[in-house]
């Protein structure tokens, strides 16, 4: 009955399990192990786990559970994996299917630690990386190899809110055999539908907007049940990467709202966006909602028109204007962070994305000005009020 529900239905009850006391808020069950009736059942047990049987935490928990299948369940896959964060999904997700003398395609704009994971770590154990722009779709077909075991990609990459058309992507990515996994934390799992859209694995990081309130890690990783329990859970629980139980909890209570929340996000992004597109103090207002975003039309389609919940403002000035600009607000916080009910606004080039050679920065269009800002629960006059009194201190 579930999965007819609607989104907001799914995302209150689903995935529920109650104990002997039928609790209204779920439970969190707070135990490292579970103890057996019989040297029998445990024995049967480590051979064949059934749906509500659990061995030892790092393997699966009650709580856990609970999450997994909520997150699944509005994600339209058939399992899912949680994890302790969302560089933990990232390095699961791709380290589990991946071997010495295998090629991986990705594009080359993504977050600092995603580079990271495919440029040190990957690379070190004799993983071939090729970077792509993501957004040219002759240059995944180019790159896609007889021994492509994988493509990785961020929907909407961090901080310049490229958007990848996922389905081209996969089209080209499965011609080869290639598994498909995308990061999909900025287009949501309220606007995205990445598997249905071809993507083969899905990656979370649940510390945005599906916590959305600041308050924990964590990380969850979706796909075919025979990928999710057949190679990613061994490789997970042999390595300590689960999510805790309390953290879990508190991840169901972010999917009980999280729907409302980033509908609001998103909807005063855009309102931000359009009152500062062209203001004298900026060279880019970056945000896919805007008309003149160059996969605009692509956003109508994979996105359902949404642009997200995070623009990039480019100052002029470069970095001491963007310094100036992050001082001078008074409402948004300076924090790296993004998806949360707070506006929190950063300088990629001197956090997030640091450690990348200038080049390499210029490249992705990470420039000295680039303000990156996640837009919270605020009133929305209040905020364009703040960011163009910011934007005046910035230029003064």
């Amino acid at each position: 009955m579930s999965e007819t529900w609607n989104n907001r239905t799914k995302l209150v009850h689903g995935g529920t399990r109650r104990s002997q006391y039928n609790e209204v808020s779920e439970a969190i069950f707070l135990t490292q192990g579970f103890v057996y009736e019989s040297a029998e059942q445990a024995e049967a047990r480590f051979i064949e786990t059934g749906p509500d049987e659990f061995i030892y935490g790092r393997y699966g928990n009650p709580t856990v559970a609970m999450f997994e299948d909520r997150i699944a369940l509005l994600e339209g896959a058939e399992d899912a994996f949680a994890t302790a964060s969302g560089m933990a999904a990232v390095s699961g997700a791709l380290t589990s299917i991946l071997k010495a003398g295998d090629h991986v395609v990705s594009a080359k704009a993504l977050f600092g630690s995603c580079l990271y994971i495919l440029e040190n770590v990957l690379t070190r154990y004799g993983v071939e990386v090729t970077f792509v722009d993501g957004t040219d779709l002759d240059q995944w077909r180019a790159a896609m190899r007889p021994d492509t075991k994988s493509v990785f990609f961020e929907s909407m990459s961090n901080p310049t809110l490229e958007v990848i058309d996922i389905t081209a992507v996969a089209a080209i990515a499965h011609e080869v055999g290639a598994t498909v996994v995308v990061d999909n934390v900025f287009s949501t799992p309220v606007f995205s539908k990445a598997i249905a859209q071809g993507a083969d694995v899905v990656v979370y990081s649940a510390t945005k907007h599906i916590d959305g309130q600041g308050r924990v890690l964590g990380g969850v990783v979706l796909g075919t049940k025979d990928y999710i329990r057949g190679t990613l859970e061994p490789y997970m629980k042999h390595t300590g990467g689960s999510l805790s139980p309390f953290n879990a909890w508190t991840l169901l209570k972010g999917l009980e709202t999280i729907d409302l929340r980033v509908k609001a996000q998103a909807k005063t992004a855009l309102q931000i966006a359009e009152a500062l597109q062209g203001h004298a103090g900026l060279e880019r207002t970056i945000y896919p909602g805007l008309k003149d975003h160059a996969q605009h039309a692509l956003v109508q389609d994979q996105l359902d028109g949404c642009g997200g919940t995070v623009l990039s403002l480019d100052l002029k000035g470069g970095k001491e204007a963007a310094f100036r600009f992050l001082n001078a607000l008074t409402i948004p916080v300076i924090s790296n962070n993004l998806g949360d009910a707070k506006s929190i606004a950063t300088h990629p080039a001197t956090t997030t994305h640091q450690r990348l050679p200038e080049d390499q920065k210029v490249e992705l269009g990470i420039t000295s000005g680039l303000v990156r800002f996640s837009v919270g629960l605020e009133d929305s006059d209040d905020l364009i009020a703040d960011l163009s009194q910011a934007l005046a201190t910035a230029q003064g």
